[in-house]
């Protein structure tokens, strides 16, 4: 059991995979924008970090830059998630610090495989 923080402005979105991962016996805690995600790491520790690439307040990198920045968080795991999936895109979420990239939409085994690869590495 993992503990995972998603934000995600999406509400059916968000609501369809904190479902999907809690079936799986994650803890979840989630954020509608960068800003509460921010405020949830700076108090909890996770070992993963979902992000939605474009979201109100602070988009997924901006929160991937100030969490790199914080060196108590500067190694967490980052999922970043965006319907935005050419390769330069996947490169610039890349080499700003995420671990990993998936393109929306996808399913929601594909999720669970890559949060799983991503706990496990």
């Amino acid at each position: 059991m993992a503990r995972l923080l998603l934000a995600e402005d999406e509400e059916a979105l968000r609501m369809l995979i904190v479902d999907t991962l809690e079936e799986e016996g994650h803890v979840m805690d989630v954020a509608c924008d960068g800003e509460e995600a921010l405020r949830k790491i700076s108090v909890n520790r996770y070992d993963l970090i979902i992000l939605d690439h474009m979201m109100p307040k602070l988009t997924g990198l901006e929160v991937i830059e100030r969490l790199r920045s914080m060196p108590e968080h500067a190694s967490s795991r980052v999922l970043m998630l965006s319907a935005k999936n050419q390769q330069t895109e996947q490169n610039h979420v890349m080499d700003a610090g995420a671990d990993a990239f998936m393109s929306k939409p996808f399913s929601p085994l594909a999720l669970i495989g890559k949060v799983e690869e991503l706990l496990n590495a």
